[in-house]
């Protein structure tokens, strides 16, 4: 990156930039791959590039169905442009499915499918190992208002439909994903960081019997090896699909 732009942040995957307009940012998506609060650590080549072009072709995808977000335009093949906003200190994790955490914590069998798709909120705490928290605890806590907290309830649920429908098109299943947003200068809500493997869990519907082939983070969370090949599956499966759109 030019040394002209600022370093503003640095988080496990991606590099945030400071840009010549003060409402943008220039973001940086790294080779990096962390798991469990990052004591699990690794580099592979080409991930960074891969997440990049996958989470704005999502972005568009997305905008093209009127959910405002902070993706501008793409800089080169690992960074974007992006409105700057405020990120709110929450994670929101929708699940389709059950898998992962929701099982160790509960008595529900994994894969089973769920009848309405599950929020639910952590606090983005590193200190705290970000925490399993409830809608009266965010209201207490300030982060948001109970109108915001509907808000972005509404919004998750309608990208969950837009994105499991356009997934299943490309033969893979939303199993779940975790979304970030913030405020932007005119203190609209947008929905912000990536959209991409890291954060979606993604099966191949592809696959003639029952065995779950994950294409996502779960390659290199679980050793199951093969990491850029499922991303780079992914990414060509969105491409073809973006070009007979055309």
């Amino acid at each position: 990156m030019n040394n002209k732009y600022e370093l503003i942040y640095e988080g496990k995957a991606k590099k945030v930039f400071s840009h010549d307009d003060a409402d943008k940012v220039i973001i940086e998506f790294k080779d990096d791959a962390t798991a469990f609060n990052a004591l699990k650590k690794a580099k592979f080549e080409g991930k960074g590039k891969l997440n990049c072009l996958i989470s704005s072709k999502i972005f568009e995808i997305l905008e093209e169905n009127n959910i405002p977000t902070h993706f501008l335009e793409i800089k080169n093949e690992n960074t974007m442009i992006a409105k700057k906003i405020n990120v709110i200190p929450l994670e929101i994790v929708l699940r389709n499915i059950a898998y992962g955490s929701l099982c160790k914590q509960t008595t529900i069998e994994t894969g089973t499918v769920l009848t309405k798709p599950l929020i639910d909120f952590y606090l983005k705490n590193d200190e705290l190992n970000d925490p399993l928290i409830t809608k009266d605890r965010i209201e207490l806590m300030k982060i948001l208002s109970s109108r915001e907290l509907d808000f972005l309830i509404k919004l998750t649920l309608k990208i969950n439909e837009i994105m499991k429908s356009f997934f299943k098109n490309i033969q893979l299943q939303l199993v779940d994903f975790k979304l970030e947003f913030g405020y932007d200068s005119k203190k609209n809500i947008l929905l912000g960081d990536e959209i991409s493997p890291d954060n979606c869990r993604l099966w191949d519907l592809s696959q003639k019997n029952d065995t779950i082939i994950s294409l996502d983070k779960d390659r290199f969370r679980n050793d199951l090896g093969g990491l850029i090949e499922a991303y780079s599956e992914i990414y060509k499966r969105i491409n073809n699909s973006s070009n007979l759109m055309k």
